[in-house]
């Protein structure tokens, strides 16, 4: 596989859903649920598509009804859908492939890399146990790390910080369009996975490159 990257790259970021584990049906399901019990709304296919994926749950909610959430009401609406989401996927989830082998290599090639999600604690330790990893991913971005989320750069800007690494010497791994945004915005050459969206989006969002997983990665470092 010949890749137009840095064979080297400075660190790699990793998002969580989407790029270690191909989860999005999961969160999909839980939003229209959760949406049409706390929200009234019921979510469309291209509502999920445009507005709903990759994001923090306020923010989402904003983009949905116009309205940035009160405190009670975001509260509310984050622990029903993401107690639901890890109902609908517990026991379900597993890597990307690849992704081992590809992560065997940065760490014995001395590349860091490190986590930016838009997800809470709680769902990050959920995964990371579900897919073995435990601390393996030592520099984390939480939900909560940052003011302005995805598409906002500042997860992907503190990300590299937490390296620290300009953004603008990393590679970002992302699956969204508003993840793909984030990661070009703050500067990082951006490889996306095609687990969420299709190609062409996440070209047009600022990918230099789209994947189906992270399968010949390993070559890529040779």
């Amino acid at each position: 596989m010949t890749l137009s990257l840095p064979t080297r790259p400075a660190g790699v970021l990793f998002d969580m859903d989407g790029v270690l584990t191909a989860n999005n049906l999961f969160h999909r399901q839980a939003w229209q649920e959760v949406a049409r019990e706390v929200l009234g709304l019921n979510l469309s296919e291209h509502d999920l598509d445009t507005k709903v994926d990759g994001g923090r749950n306020p923010e989402i909610i904003e983009r949905l009804t116009g309205t940035y959430p009160d405190e009670a009401l975001a509260l509310r609406f984050h622990d029903a859908k993401e107690g639901r989401y890890r109902e609908l996927a517990a026991g379900a989830l597993t890597e990307v492939a690849g992704l081992s082998a590809y992560l065997d290599a940065l760490e014995g090639r001395g590349i860091p890399f490190a986590l930016v999600t838009s997800a809470d604690a709680v769902n990050v330790a959920f995964g990371m146990e579900a897919l073995g990893f435990g601390p393996r991913f030592g520099p984390r971005v939480l939900g909560e790390d940052v003011t302005r989320g995805k598409p906002h750069p500042e997860p992907f800007l503190l990300g590299a910080a937490r390296l620290g690494l300009d953004a603008a010497d990393c590679v970002a791994h992302e699956d969204a369009v508003n993840g793909v945004l984030s990661a070009a915005g703050a500067g990082c050459t951006v490889v996306a996975l095609t687990t969420t969206a299709p190609a062409e989006a996440l070209i047009r969002a600022g990918a230099s490159l789209t994947v189906p997983d992270f399968s010949t990665f390993g070559l890529w470092l040779e």
